[in-house]
C-alpha cells in the first residue's frame, strides 16, 4: 500500500517549546517511532510543517544587517533540507539500514493571481507578545494576526497548481525508497509574466495539508493521512456535548462548519483527495498512527461512507 503521511508542526516543535535543534531533533525521533511500523511493508511518503522553523530563519537572517535576508522560497527550501535530514536519520536509526531515504527539495507552482496575494493569513515563526509585534511590523513591516493570547507573523497563502518533482518521486518509491518531500507545502514559485519557461521564487508559503493532498493525488496514494494534535476531528469541539467522528463521506463533513485556521483545511483537504481518488483520507493524532491506518481511530472520510458514524468513548 502506498502511504502519504502529513506530519503537522506540532510532530517537529510543539507550541511555546524554544526552537533548538535538540528539541526538534527530539521531537522527530518521537514521530519516527510511529512511522516507522508503517514503512515496514508499505511505500510511504512523508510531508511536514515548517511554520516556526522559516520564521526562526526570517529572523536569524534579519539579525545580520550587511545583507538583505533571504526571501521565503529560498528558507523554505533550506528547512526542506534540515528538517529532512532529520527525518531520515531518525527513521533510519529505527528501520533495517538496506532501507534508503531520500529528501526531495519541492517546487510547487502557484498562480499569480491568486487572492491570497492580497490577503496574508499563513502563521510563520514564533509567538509574539503584542508589544514585540508592534515593534517587529514597526521595523521590518512585517504583518501580524492575533493568534490564540499572543501575535505571529503572517504571509500569503496561494493555492497549490503543481508540483515539479513527480516523476523522480515515482521512480524512488519503485525503488522502495521512502521519501520525504513537499515540506512545508513546498517551495513556492510561479513562471515570470509573459516569460513561460522562466521559473521564479516568491514571498509565500502554501498550506502543507492542501499540498500534500495535491502529492498523494498525483502519487496515487491508497492512503492520505493527515497528523494533528487531536485524535479526530470533533463536532461542537470544546463544548460538554463535543463528539469524535470516526467514519464520515465527503459530503457528511462539509455539513459541518470547521475552524478556517485549524482543522478546515485538513477536512477540506481530505474530502477532495477522497472525491478525487475514490480511496480514504485520514485526520488523527500522530501516537494513533497505526490505529488510523488500520481504521480503529483517527477520522476516516471515504466516498462509500453511507452513514456518519461518531467514536464511542
Amino acid at each position: 500500500m502506498r502511504v502519504v503521511v502529513a506530519l503537522g508542526g506540532n510532530a517537529l516543535l510543539r507550541r511555546g517549546q524554544p526552537m533548538t535543534a535538540e528539541n526538534q531533533r527530539a521531537n522527530v525521533r518521537t514521530a519516527a517511532e510511529a512511522l516507522a511500523p508503517i514503512a515496514r511493508g508499505n511505500e510511504l511518503v512523508i510531508s511536514h510543517g515548517n511554520g516556526p522553523q522559516v520564521g526562526l530563519l526570517a529572523l536569524q537572517g534579519a539579525a545580520y544587517r550587511d545583507v538583505e535576508t533571504y526571501p521565503l522560497d529560498v528558507l523554505g527550501a533550506q528547512t526542506e533540507g534540515m528538517i529532512g535530514y532529520l527525518i531520515e536519520q531518525e527513521l533510519g536509526n529505527l528501520l533495517p539500514v538496506e532501507v534508503p531515504f531520500a529528501t526531495l527539495l519541492t517546487m510547487v507552482e502557484v498562480d499569480p493571481d491568486d487572492p491570497a496575494f492580497g490577503n496574508p493569513t499563513k502563521f510563520i515563526g514564533p509567538v509574539y507578545k503584542i508589544e514585540e509585534a508592534d515593534s517587529l511590523r514597526e521595523s521590518k513591516g512585517w504583518q501580524f494576526k492575533q493568534d490564540g493570547e499572543y501575535w505571529r507573523r503572517v504571509v500569503p497563502s496561494p493555492l497549490p497548481k503543481r508540483i515539479f518533482e513527480i516523476r523522480p518521486m515515482k521512480w524512488l518509491l519503485e525503488k522502495g525508497t521512502v521519501v520525504i518531500a513537499t515540506g512545508g507545502g513546498g517551495i513556492p514559485t510561479m513562471y515570470a509574466p509573459d516569460q513561460e519557461r522562466t521559473l521564479l521564487g516568491i514571498e509565500a508559503v502554501i498550506d502543507k495539508d492542501l499540498a500534500t493532498e495535491l502529492l498523494a493525488r498525483e502519487l496515487e496514494s491508497d492512503l492520505f493521512v493527515m497528523l494533528t494534535d487531536t485524535d479526530a476531528v470533533y463536532v461542537d469541539w470544546g463544548k460538554p456535548g463535543q463528539k469524535g467522528i470516526q467514519r464520515a463521506s465527503p459530503a457528511q463533513m462539509r455539513a459541518f462548519d470547521f475552524p478556517a485556521g485549524s482543522m478546515g483545511p485538513k477536512v477540506e483537504a481530505a474530502c477532495a483527495f477522497s472525491e478525487a481518488t475514490g480511496k480514504a483520507a485520514a485526520i488523527g493524532a500522530l501516537a494513533d498512527l497505526a490505529a488510523i491506518v488500520r481504521g480503529d481511530k483517527g477520522t476516516t472520510i471515504t466516498t462509500d461512507q453511507a452513514e456518519l458514524v461518531y467514536h464511542k468513548h
